[in-house]
């Protein structure tokens, strides 16, 4: 029985390493993907996505962006008063399609 269970413990890590490795990889791609946009004039920077939303979340923490190079769009993470709040950005407009509160 211990050798089930500590089989199954390293499968888990195992797993849970590869998984993070993934996400870590895909978010490197978005970044190029949206540094290669940007270049080609197909998205804003995100230099100019964020003069546009941060002036716009006063009161709240601004703890970083995230591009996802499938939808075009960049998410900016906030945190206020405890709560994480999200405003998702179309990267080509510079135009807000949702927040989360």
């Amino acid at each position: 029985m211990r050798t089930f269970i500590l089989s199954s413990l390293a499968s888990a890590m195992l797993l849970t390493g590869v998984t993070s490795q993934e996400a870590y990889a895909q978010s490197r791609s978005d970044q190029g993907e949206a540094r290669k946009e940007m270049k080609a004039g197909n998205v804003l920077s995100l230099r100019e996505i964020e003069r546009r939303v941060l002036p716009t979340m006063r009161g709240a923490e601004y703890l970083g962006p995230a591009y996802d190079s499938t939808a075009m769009a960049y998410r900016l993470k906030f945190i206020r008063d405890g709560r994480v709040m999200y405003v998702d950005v179309d990267a080509r407009t510079g135009r807000v399609l949702r927040r989360s509160r």
